[in-house]
Parts: C-alpha cells; sequence; structure tokens
C-alpha cells in the first residue's frame, strides 16, 4: 500500500522537527560543575571554551608575567562553581594546588557567569590598581564572552602594573626636583628649601615602610633621623600585633587545648623575646649616654632587623592559625558564647562601680589615676561587643559565601570583652594592691629607721654617697608618716627603694654585705611593689594601645625585663635581683606616667577628626572610638597612611587578629559579569 504524498510529507517533516528538538536538548544539557582540585598546569580550560590558538595566547602571557617579574598566574575556566561561591571555590582550588605568596588565582565560570580573583598582592601593585584592572579590562572581556582576552588582560595588566610600581618613585622625585628648579626664586629660596626638606623626609619615610626590615643594606642606606622614626613606628606595631595575638592565642587555648595551639605559643614566645630585644635597644639610644652618629645607625639597623624577625615569627602561622579558628564553622555557638560573656561583665559592673566608688572617697586622686575611667570604658567596650555580636548574628543569616562580615565581628566583640574584663579586674584588684602596700609598710618603714639608726654612727665612713642615702631615706620616712595612710601605694614604693640604696651604702661604709635575712626580705617587698607596678602599667597600656606611643611600650618592656632578670635571680644573686625589682619598678613607674601624657594626646588630637566614628559598622554610638584607643580597630588616621595592610576593601578600619605587624597583603576580589 502506498502512502499519500501529503501524509508522507507531514510524516517527514515530524521526524524532522523530532530529530531538531533532540539535539537542542542535547546541546544545551548543563555541563557538569567542576570541584575544586589541584591544578596540574597554568591554564586549564574544563569548560572548552578555548580552541588550540586561543590555549597557545594564554599561556604566552602567563609566561611573559613569570619571565617579567617571576609571578605565576593561574587561570582556570570552569562551567560553574558547584554551589559552593566563588570565593570558596577559588580558595579551596588555591589551597589544594599548595599556591605560595607567588601564586595567583582566576577561576572563570563560564556557565554561571562569574569569577574570583585570588592571591596574595604582589609588591608594587596596589588595591585602586588591582581594581582598575579588574573592572575596566577583565570583566568586559568576560562580559563579551572573550574568555581568552580576559584571561591575557589579567597577566598583562599585572605585569605593567608591576613595572610602572618600580620606577615611579625615581620618576616622582626628578619631577619634584624639576618643578622646585623651575618656580624657585632668590628671595623665597629658604621658604622653597625647608618644604623640599619636609616632604622629602616625608616621601622617605613612607619608602622606608616599604622595606623588609630584614634588608640591613637598605636600612643602613637611610637617612639617621628617619632611621629613629621608623624604628618608634616599628615598635608600636610589633607591641600591638603581639598584645593582640596574645589575646586571641588565650581564646583560642580555650577552645583547644595548650597542646593544638602550642606552635602558635612558641611563635609568639619567640617573636616576644626578639620584641624585647628590640625595646632594650630603644631603650640604650634614649638614655643619658650619647651614642656616636655610627653607632645610633648600627643600633636601629639591629632593632629593626629584630623587630622583622619578630614580625615573621607571626606571620608565618597566619594561615595555620586562621585555618584552626574556623570561625565560621562555629559562628552562632561562638555568639551566643560572646553573649553570655556580656550578660556576666554587665553583671559585674554595679559592684566594680561600687568599688570604685568607696576607694574615690577612701584614696587621693592620683593613687587611682590608673583605674578612675575604667569603668565607663568597660561599659563603652561591652556596647561595641554587643554591637559586633548583632553584625555577626546579621551576617549569618545571608546566603553561604556572604556570611564574611560575621568573621572580624567575632573578633572584634571577642577583644572588646577581654579588655572589658581587664578593666573591670583592675579596679577589682586595686584594693588588694592598696592592702598589700598598707600591711607591708609598717614593716618597710620599721627597717628604714633601724637602717637610719645604723647608718648614724658610720657617718665618718660613709662619705658622700651615705650622706646622700641618708637624706633621701629620711625625706621618704616623713612623708611616709604623714602621707602613709593616705597613698600607701606611693609611700611603700618611696620606703623601699630608700631603703634599699641605704642598705648598699651602709653595706659600702661597713665593708660587709647585707645579711642574707635582711636582703631576702627587702628583695620580697621590692619584688610585690615591683610587680603591682609593671602590672598596673601593662593593663593601662593594652587597654589604650591605640593611643600609646613607643616611648612608653619602650620603659614598660625594659621594666619587665628587669622584672623577670630579678626573679630569676632571687635565688642566686639577690643583690642583683633587688636591683633589678628597683629598676622594674622605676621604669614601670615611668612607663605609667608617658603612657598617661601620650593618652591625654591622643584624646586631644582626636577632636579634629570627630566625623570618621560616625561611619561604619563599628563607629556612632556604638564606642567605636573606644575600640580604636583600646586598639581593637586599627585605624590608619592614627599614622596618617593611606589604606590598610591586609585590605578588607572597606575603609580605613579592620580587626586585629593573630598576626605580625606587616600581614600578609591577602587579597580576594571577585564578582558577576
Amino acid at each position: 500500500m502506498q502512502l499519500p504524498w501529503s501524509r508522507l510529507a507531514r510524516w517527514s517533516a515530524s521526524l524532522l522537527v523530532g530529530v531538531m528538538l533532540a539535539g537542542v536538548a542535547l546541546l544545551s544539557a548543563p555541563v557538569a560543575a567542576a570541584p575544586p582540585g589541584r591544578m596540574g598546569s597554568y591554564v586549564v580550560d574544563e569548560a572548552k571554551v578555548l580552541d588550540q590558538g586561543d590555549m597557545d595566547r594564554v599561556r604566552a602571557a602567563v609566561e611573559r608575567l613569570y619571565t617579567d617579574h617571576q609571578v605565576r598566574l593561574w587561570v582556570n575556566y570552569v562551567p560553574d562553581f558547584g554551589g559552593l561561591g566563588a570565593e570558596s571555590w577559588a580558595e579551596r582550588t588555591a589551597t589544594e594546588s599548595g599556591f605560595g605568596r607567588r601564586d595567583l588565582l582566576l577561576a572563570v565560570a563560564t556557565e554561571s557567569r562569574d569569577y574570583w580573583f585570588y592571591g596574595d598582592l604582589p609588591n608594587g601593585v596596589s588595591d585602586g590598581e588591582l581594581d582598575d584592572l579588574l573592572t575596566g579590562k577583565v570583566e568586559p572581556d568576560l562580559h563579551r564572552s572573550q574568555w581568552a582576552d580576559a584571561g591575557i588582560a589579567m597577566a598583562d595588566g599585572m605585569g605593567s602594573a608591576m613595572s610602572s610600581g618600580s620606577g615611579g618613585g625615581r620618576m616622582v622625585l626628578v619631577l619634584w626636583a624639576l618643578i622646585i628648579l623651575g618656580v624657585i626664586a632668590f628671595g623665597l629660596y629658604w621658604l622653597f628649601r625647608r618644604k623640599q626638606r619636609r616632604d622629602l623626609s616625608r616621601a622617605q619615610l613612607d619608602a622606608a615602610r616599604n622595606l623588609d626590615l630584614g634588608n640591613s643594606a637598605a636600612l643602613a642606606a637611610l637617612p639617621l633621623e628617619i632611621l629613629h622614626e621608623r624604628s618608634r613606628e616599628a615598635l608600636v606595631d610589633i607591641d600591638n600585633a603581639i598584645r593582640t595575638s596574645a589575646e586571641e592565642l588565650e581564646i583560642a587555648t580555650g577552645e583547644f587545648g595548650a597542646t593544638a595551639v602550642s606552635p602558635f605559643t612558641n611563635a609568639l614566645e619567640n617573636a616576644k623575646a626578639a620584641a624585647s630585644k628590640a625595646f632594650s635597644i630603644r631603650q640604650q639610644l634614649d638614655d643619658e649616654i650619647p651614642e656616636t652618629p655610627d653607632e645610633q645607625r648600627t643600633l636601629l639597623v639591629e632593632l629593626l632587623n629584630t623587630v622583622g624577625r619578630a614580625d615573621k615569627e607571626l606571620d608565618a602561622r597566619v594561615t595555620e592559625f586562621d585555618q584552626m579558628r574556623s570561625l565560621l564553622i562555629n559562628a552562632p555557638s561562638r555568639l551566643d558564647t560572646l553573649t553570655q560573656d556580656i550578660v556576666d561583665l554587665t553583671g559585674r559592673i554595679p559592684a566594680s562601680e561600687a568599688e570604685l566608688t568607696r576607694l574615690t572617697a577612701a584614696q587621693p586622686t592620683s593613687v587611682l589615676a590608673p583605674i578612675r575611667d575604667n569603668v565607663g570604658m568597660a561599659r563603652e567596650r561591652i556596647t561595641f561587643a554587643e554591637n559586633n555580636i548583632d553584625i555577626g548574628r546579621d551576617a549569618l543569616v545571608q546566603p553561604v559565601g556572604k556570611q564574611g562580615a560575621a568573621v572580624p565581628a567575632i573578633r572584634s566583640a571577642e577583644g572588646a570583652i577581654g579588655q572589658a574584663r581587664t578593666l573591670l579586674d583592675a579596679v577589682d584588684n586595686a584594693s588588694t594592691n592598696i592592702e598589700q602596700a598598707r600591711a607591708g609598710l609598717p614593716g618597710a618603714l620599721a627597717e628604714l629607721r633601724k637602717d637610719l639608726a645604723d647608718a648614724s654612727g658610720l657617718t665618718a665612713h660613709g662619705g658622700p654617697e651615705l650622706t646622700a642615702a641618708v637624706n633621701t631615706a629620711q625625706r621618704a620616712l616623713t612623708k611616709a608618716e604623714s602621707t602613709g595612710d593616705t597613698d600607701p601605694l606611693g609611700s611603700f614604693h618611696d620606703a623601699v627603694t630608700a631603703d634599699g640604696d641605704l642598705d648598699k651604702a651602709i653595706a659600702a661604709a661597713t665593708d660587709r654585705k647585707l645579711a642574707a635575712e635582711d636582703l631576702a626580705r627587702r628583695l620580697d617587698q621590692a619584688l610585690t611593689n615591683a610587680r603591682s607596678r609593671v602590672q598596673q602599667a601593662s593593663d593601662y597600656i593594652s587597654t589604650r594601645r591605640g593611643g600609646v606611643d613607643a616611648n612608653a611600650r619602650t620603659r614598660l618592656s625594659e621594666a619587665q625585663r628587669n622584672l623577670d632578670a630579678a626573679q630569676q635571680l632571687t635565688a642566686t644573686n639577690p643583690a642583683d635581683a633587688l636591683r633589678n625589682a628597683q629598676s622594674a619598678a622605676d621604669l614601670a613607674g615611668r612607663a605609667l606616667q608617658e603612657a598617661q601624657a601620650s593618652v591625654q594626646a591622643w584624646e586631644s588630637s582626636q577632636t579634629q577628626y570627630s566625623g570618621s566614628y560616625g561611619r561604619g559598622p563599628f563607629g556612632g554610638g556604638f564606642g567605636g572610638s573606644g575600640a580604636v584607643l583600646g586598639g581593637i580597630l586599627l585605624q590608619d588616621l592614627l599614622r596618617g597612611a593611606g589604606g590598610s595592610r591586609r585590605s578588607s576593601g572597606s575603609g580605613g578600619w579592620s580587626a586585629g587578629s593573630y598576626g605580625g605587624s606587616q600581614g600578609s597583603r591577602r587579597i580576594s576580589r571577585g564578582g558577576r559579569f
């Protein structure tokens, strides 16, 4: 039977349409998502969007970047990121590929049309240059599906930025010189010269900040005044880094135990030892014995080298520490714990406030000056922590890949809560310190009267040393007898110090050593006094470190070193231990005085920047100013330098964390196209 031509035509057309629809369905079927994994070559095209010519062009651009600047760019084209989010996919791929500081990754999802750029920003490339490259060249190529051109633009753009950055400083200096030579006039010559020197010093200091602190030759070539200024900045930076790292490490120890955090503890102790040595060098430069310019230069280079080693000790563990804590994994329970901490601290405030009121009524203003505003500051830290807990909870309800704001919020809340606890502890412990001094004062005065009586028969043999010691001891005794009830801490310190000096003068006059039991008793008193004063100064600086300069930190570091030496020598050389304990007490007192003056200067300077605290998630009425003073938030305004070292892409604020002051310049950028 033959089919009619009309039916045959309709049947053939239906068959053709079915075949075409099946082909379209096969072509439009989604390509399987590419999971993160180790990259085997610099250019990977799992999305199958490059032909051989495109592949060769991208590889040539990547090779050109490595040949010119020794930076490795890896380009990975995949269909999509498998639901992980662009940032998480890129980070995991970089981790599994074992990328280091000279490795950069450009990950492109051709089907889901998003990308991420990840790695350590190379020297000579600024955040602004990176943003211009991504938004001005790479993203437009990706938007037009010019996949190979996007990879080439990334490689060539990084190379151009690094090339222009390496020679820009010299061209700026030459340009300044030509401008000055062109416009200077004879009558205003000295004015322009003064401006030129000021600008040069600022440029030299900026250049010094970018130098590797281990590069002795480059540091030694800097002017002496720039070396002095850079050394003070570096000491402040490393001291802040050590204190913040210690706070983060204390939290991590409570979470994971001492064994798990031992590598970070060792790194912190090594950094502390190096920083202590650096502060000792600064103390030597600041003392009354002058050094020649060459001696100063040698000491300053050694100081900066030592700070650099301390910085690297901490920075070497940053990635490992961040991975261990993984704040987002247990973020809800962490926020609950922080909330409970706030409840506990808030409950302590009435008692601490009452104790401060009682002490204020009973003690002179000077005795309570270091803790007078502690309760108010504790309230401020608690308010700041509450605000960050709210920020953290809001971040956790965001989609996966957009919850990153929870991490700095948790860290900021932890730091604020720790400082609030320290502030309240200082108020609660003040009475104990005062009572210890009050209880020890009668014994100290009895010893002082006894030694004055002994010294009265040795006037002919003691010489001017004994006469001076007797006069000082008599003044301390008279003062303590009149002010001991109102100022036991100061009276105890003066009596112990005067008695120690008088003991040494009597020993020299009678050519005998102090009796072992007398020396042990005096040493015990001196150690009690030194520990109290060092702790008081340390608490003050830790909770106000954003406004404390290098001088106070140097005195405190030297005080702690002398106190440690005194405690180590107690059993083997009590005479030297006594001298170290007295030095520790004196230096701690100077540290506290200089820190108080520095904080007052900082607070006065903030009036011109008062408007800046109203911006961002940490400003306004949420204790942001106190968080800057406490060193929880780092504000570029404090130094006047633009941009944070570990950029978050959100301005001049960032929360402190474990690690050195230099940071790793980690960058992570991306978006949709």
